[in-house]
């Protein structure tokens, strides 16, 4: 057996049952996580230019796109849902991969789950099962796909929608193999686009292709049994330096599902742990932002390389500027989406605060990990080491926070009180018949 099969064996004969208490419940989080994000995302304009393409495309309404009260064809449905979901970079991300693999695995699932009057306990078994194939995958071509520019969303994610949308229009393990090469050879996504909408975009992107490669396979559609290993296959072109082994080590008893973690703040993960001290440096009595000289950010070697836009133009770029992120930790003590307008990028206080930091690398530091030290004025310093970023595995978002998180994400499309009921259903899914009934 190879890589592709072992996997799509794994995701067709694991069932509800089979998936121990702490998937399940880490399932949920990572669907209510996403959910609340993509319904704050579903009022930005963006959106609405790809449903004006859905509409002057013409589309056959099968599944809804989240917040936007529309209905549109089951592929549609999976890039929209997971463009808004990326959209403000507020969903969760696999350590250390920096996989968000929620964004394109979830929207695939639910588009199938809505066509095929699936129940909860089947979306949250494809999910579960498509973000560990998903994570899996990056964890054996992790570091080396990622350093050549490729961003692993996109490129992974194609299978964690595959997998998840496979699952629950009850793919064989042979249709599941060429639902994998389908979507396989649809993998694509360049980090050069971090900072527009078509980074977003690659989210979408996966989960509409897992849609249409479960969609061809299940119609008898063919493709390469081996995607992942084989000799011109993903691991082979995609990535310099690759170690499969990794892909199934412990299948089904260990879980890298449990390396993901849900975001404290809305831009990109490496950033977190400076954001964190910067915070807590602003909640320091009688702290001024206005009397800062210079600022030093030790931080770990993908800070610079994923974070260091430095010429703002436009909002979505300050989410990949550790330089803003840390600018409004301390000014604002948050990093919400409203930290990253464009009014913000371009706001002269912000953009002072910025041009004082310098960053150390440190390659001994993880992802996770950074230390501040601040200079006032006066000559005083002030420093703070944060060891690990709130929202990462050993330092997770708790159920309170999230539910937090949630309610303050959906509120911005919902009443209160529908997002409360929408909350409580998506904490207790798996005793919902039918997926369709969860948002009402």
């Amino acid at each position: 057996m190879g890589t592709t099969l072992d996997l799509a064996t794994f995701a067709v004969s694991t069932q509800f049952g089979d998936l121990p208490e702490r998937v399940v419940h880490e399932t949920k989080r990572d669907i209510i996580n996403l959910m609340g994000v993509a319904l704050y995302s579903s009022v930005d304009p963006s959106l609405q230019i790809l449903l004006d393409m859905f509409e002057a495309e013409g589309h056959n309404p099968r599944a809804g796109i989240w917040g936007a009260g529309k209905r549109t064809s089951l592929g549609n449905a999976a890039l929209a849902n997971g463009y808004t979901a990326h959209l403000e970079d507020y969903d969760d991300t696999h350590f250390p991969t920096v996989i968000h693999p929620s964004a394109p695995t979830v929207p695939a699932a639910w588009a199938l789950a809505e066509a095929d009057g699936a129940g909860g306990k089947d979306v949250l078994t494809a999910v579960a099962l498509g973000i560990e194939v998903c994570c899996r995958i990056g964890v054996a071509l992790h570091p080396w796909h990622y350093d050549e520019g490729w961003h692993i969303t996109g490129t992974m994610g194609v299978f964690g929608g595959a997998v998840a949308a496979g699952k629950v229009h009850g793919l064989s393990a042979g249709q599941m193999v060429a639902a994998m090469g389908i979507a396989g050879t649809q993998a694509a996504g360049l980090r050069e686009s971090f900072g527009t909408m078509a980074k977003p975009m690659h989210a979408g992107r996966a989960a509409q292709a897992g849609v249409m490669a479960t969609l061809l396979a299940k119609r008898g559609f063919t493709a390469t049994t081996a995607i992942i290993e084989g000799r011109r296959g993903v691991a082979e072109v995609m990535s310099p330096g690759r170690d499969l082994a990794r892909a199934t080590d412990g299948l089904g008893e260990r879980w890298e599902l449990y390396q993901n973690g849900l975001k404290a703040y809305s831009c990109g993960i490496v950033s977190h742990p400076a954001i964190d001290a910067a915070i807590a440096v602003r909640s320091r009595p009688g702290f001024d932002p206005d009397a800062v000289a210079s600022i030093e950010a030790q931080v770990h070697p993908l800070v610079p390389e994923l974070m260091g836009k430095t010429d703002l133009k436009v909002g979505l770029e300050g989410k990949f500027s550790v330089y803003h992120c840390i600018a409004v930790g301390l000014v604002d003590g948050a990093a919400f989406p409203e930290q990253f307008s464009d009014a913000k990028v371009h706001d002269p206080r912000l953009a002072a605060l910025r041009s004082k930091i310098r960053l150390v690398v440190d390659v001994k530091l993880p992802e996770d990990e950074s230390h501040l030290s601040i200079t006032l004025r006066d000559g005083t310093k002030l420093e703070h080491h944060v060891e690990h970023a709130t929202g990462a595995p050993e330092n997770p978002l708790s159920d309170a926070r999230l539910n937090d998180k949630f309610m303050a994400l959906a509120t911005h499309t919902l009443s209160e009180p529908n997002a409360k009921a929408l909350l409580d259903r998506l904490w207790h899914i798996d005793a919902i018949d039918d997926v369709s009934k969860v948002l009402g």
